[in-house]
């Protein structure tokens, strides 16, 4: 049973569409009852990439000379031409990450005419390039056409990363979707879709869905994901899209992907919860 809380990630659950009531009594969740909202951390602010560094794929560490990772007029633009990531130079746990999208430019390489791809890998540890010679492991919020808010377990395979989710008792093909009240499953490889993802989705570019939440591409789109003890929920234009308990790791540095699409942030921005 949900209780007030002095803080309003509460607030948001009641809000939202999904009854979280229900869900909770689905399976043991203690949902935080006081927190304290701590100083904005501004990641991304307009200006610079000082709370990053970039890797790519075959040039490593801050190797950038395609300039894939661009900041301009305030934007932070992710060119796609190379596949890699911006990594946060600190690890975070218990936070609200607060960020603006868009899709704006082109689309390269095997990608040229598949969805537009990107992505926040949350609590990634371990080396750089350790998945694919391209990412650190995490857990990954996805940003695709007609898939964001899919979470996807980027890690190597063993219980070290995963996570646990409330999924409909019908698969889409291999994955599960996320059903509020459904009965838990754990991965610690594939993915968790978003409660609305199209059984026909198909990889083109400007797919989508009749319950897409995610604006067309061009438009701003705004994607919230609040982590504390282990669980993640994930916000789409205001809407919960995905929900996931008993993750593993609880922590860990934050990767924003460059994978074949041109894509824009206007805000990254991180609340550290503190109880």
């Amino acid at each position: 049973m949900l209780r007030k809380s002095s803080f309003c990630l509460v607030l948001f659950f009641a809000l939202c569409m999904v009854n979280f009531s229900a869900m909770a009594q689905s399976f043991p969740i203690d949902l935080p009852e006081s927190w304290q909202k701590g100083e904005a951390i501004e990641l991304f602010n307009g200006k610079n990439l000082d709370h990053w560094y970039t890797f790519i794929k075959d040039r490593g560490r801050d190797e950038d000379p395609k300039n894939v990772f661009q900041v301009a007029d305030g934007l932070l633009t992710i060119t796609g031409e190379e596949w890699g990531c911006i990594t946060t130079n600190n690890p975070y746990d218990n936070y609200i990450l607060k960020t603006s999208f868009r899709w704006e430019g082109e689309t390269y390489g095997d990608r040229k005419e598949k969805a537009r791809d990107s992505g926040f890998l949350i609590h990634s540890k371990g080396e750089d390039g350790g998945y694919s010679g391209i990412w650190m492991h995490g857990i990954e919020v996805q940003i695709i056409e007609g898939g964001t808010g899919d979470f996807l377990a980027v890690g190597d395979g063993t219980e070290t990363f995963g996570l646990s989710a409330p999924v409909a008792k019908e698969k889409q093909g291999s994955s599960h979707l996320f059903e509020p009240g459904g009965d838990l499953v754990r991965i610690n490889k594939g993915r968790i879709n978003w409660y609305g993802r199209s059984p026909k989705w198909t990889d083109t570019i400007n797919f989508r869905g009749k319950k897409e939440v995610e604006k067309k591409a061009g438009k701003w789109n705004d994607l919230e994901i609040q982590t504390w003890d282990g669980n993640i929920a994930v916000f789409l234009n205001g809407k919960l899209v995905n929900f996931a308990t008993n993750v593993q790791p609880e922590f860990g540095r934050i990767q924003v992907q460059s994978e074949g699409a041109t894509i824009e942030f206007k805000e990254i921005t991180l609340y550290p919860l503190i109880k």
